[in-house]
């Protein structure tokens, strides 16, 4: 849908595409003078978010990610500097939130399965052998050579909890940089806003009512600003009629209790992304805690009674 806004004398339109790529839904809107233009931002945002998806992606046999993984108790391995400061501030974020966010966890992709084919929990020690090979600290990065080295075989890393921020981020970084003057992307889920929609008016992002199903409790607006929301009830699995999240604690190697969902508001997508599942790990006292010392960042966390909670800086209407 396209529609033409006036503004400060000059005349905006306003330019929408949906795709898939990374898994999900890339739903992307540019603020641009004509629309054949808009188009054309709108393709290299793609493409930007595509490149990005090719270098962390772990599924992909000739990507820098798999080469590590590869190589892990072996050797290290050398990156694109790009990808060693994406691993650095992973490890950054997995130490503040005391290892809640760690992206070795990827172990446990092997015996948890939320696509409907498991039907019973993987035995205790399963897990603990996959446990065994987690650990943020198991990754040692060496800056002079610009390697990464795990340092223990059967180690992993993957980017489900920061790669589709991270991605956000660097198309709207790249349209930025090419002056698009605003826009709102949404890598499933991950939302990253710059500039105001064509009329001048910020950009919103409801929040949902979780005592009304499918209602909206308010209206936020975002400006320069990212937000990510961790769910439960977005992939998980039953057994025995017990509900359980795809939302896995690295520590335990078992899906995490108490949170439905945590919505992250922050500077970047990536953080965003990042700390929204951190905090459905850490659970709700520790992940408001964390928040209400960060600066620029806040939090609404909905527990497994519906009850909403949110950081000192949130206020709903």
């Amino acid at each position: 849908m396209t529609y033409i806004a006036v503004g400060q004398g000059e005349k905006y339109v306003t330019v929408k595409k949906t795709f898939e790529v990374m898994g999900g839904g890339f739903d992307i809107t540019v603020i641009a003078v004509d629309e054949e233009l808009g188009y054309i931002y709108i393709q290299e945002a793609l493409a930007e978010v595509q490149r990005i998806e090719k270098l962390i992606s772990s599924w992909d046999e000739a990507s820098e990610t798999s080469l590590i993984n590869k190589n892990a108790g072996i050797k290290p391995v050398p990156v694109s500097w790009e990808l060693y400061k994406l691993i650095e501030r992973s490890i950054q974020i997995s130490e503040i939130t005391n290892g809640a966010f760690d992206i070795t966890y990827t172990a446990l992709e092997d015996i948890w399965k939320f696509d409907g084919s498991m039907s019973s929990l993987p035995n205790k020690l399963e897990v603990k052998q996959a446990v065994d090979r987690i650990g943020y600290k198991n990754i040692i990065l060496n800056s002079k050579d610009q390697t990464v080295y795990l340092n223990k075989k059967g180690t992993r890393i993957s980017f489900g909890g920061i790669g589709k921020g991270f991605a956000a981020d660097k198309a709207k970084a790249l349209l930025v940089s090419k002056d698009v003057k605003a826009g709102i992307i949404n890598l499933d889920g991950d939302i990253t806003t710059w500039g105001t929609k064509a009329t001048g008016d910020k950009w919103l992002i409801g929040i949902v009512n979780p005592e009304r199903q499918g209602g909206l409790f308010s209206w936020l607006p975002i400006l320069e600003s990212s937000v990510a929301t961790s769910g439960g009830d977005a992939n998980f699995m039953l057994v025995n009629d017990e509900k359980f999240t795809h939302v896995l604690n690295p520590k335990t190697g078992f899906p995490s209790t108490g949170i439905n969902s945590v919505t992250v508001f922050a500077k970047s997508a990536e953080l965003s992304d990042a700390l929204a599942t951190s905090i459905f790990v850490m659970g709700l006292d520790a992940g408001l805690a964390l928040i209400n010392q960060l600066g620029d960042t806040e939090v609404i966390i909905v527990d497994t009674n519906n009850k909403m909670y949110k950081s000192n800086g949130i206020i709903l209407n």
